[in-house]
């Protein structure tokens, strides 16, 4: 059980160093792994801003990332960690997209499609559901959102 904490752990503190990345260029700061065999096939923030892209997500790059990676759209066998609990959108991709494990940060409140207002990925009614493993990290992940969101508020 520890050895598989501190894996989620370690995972995690990556896709936390995506987050900040995002925050570098005025994204708002989700970050996203993705791993199979123990090692980070895919990395993504958010890049909505950038690209003037509304569905380009850190789990929307990151899948598209690990699809070109394995050649293939099934990414069975992988785990994508999230720093935010995923929306609606990213939940149905990581459903389509056949992802074994989602882990998580922190919950979304308003738009979280995975435990908190609504849970896509483990739908029964879908073909493919996730094992999801929610609160990883959850008070860092959250410390990074609300300092971003207090320090855009402040400036704008």
């Amino acid at each position: 059980m520890e050895d598989t904490t501190k894996k989620h752990e370690y995972f995690m503190r990556q896709a936390i160093f995506e987050a900040e990345k995002a925050v570098e260029k005025d994204e708002v700061p989700v970050g996203a792994v993705i791993v199979y065999e123990n090692r980070i096939i895919a990395r993504a923030h958010n890049q909505r801003e950038m690209l003037n892209d509304p569905t380009a997500h850190a789990e929307m790059i990151a899948i598209t990332q690990a699809a070109d990676y394995l050649q293939n759209w099934r990414l069975t066998g992988t785990t994508i960690y999230v720093t935010l609990e995923s929306c609606a959108m990213c939940a149905g991709a990581l459903v389509q997209s056949r992802i074994d494990t989602l882990v998580y940060g922190t919950v979304d409140k308003k738009a979280g499609a995975c435990t908190s207002v609504m849970n896509l990925v483990q739908e029964p009614r879908f073909n493919h559901r996730l094992e999801v493993i929610p609160n990883i990290l959850a008070d860092e992940c959250k410390y990074i959102l609300q300092k971003f969101f207090l320090e855009n508020c402040r400036t704008k």
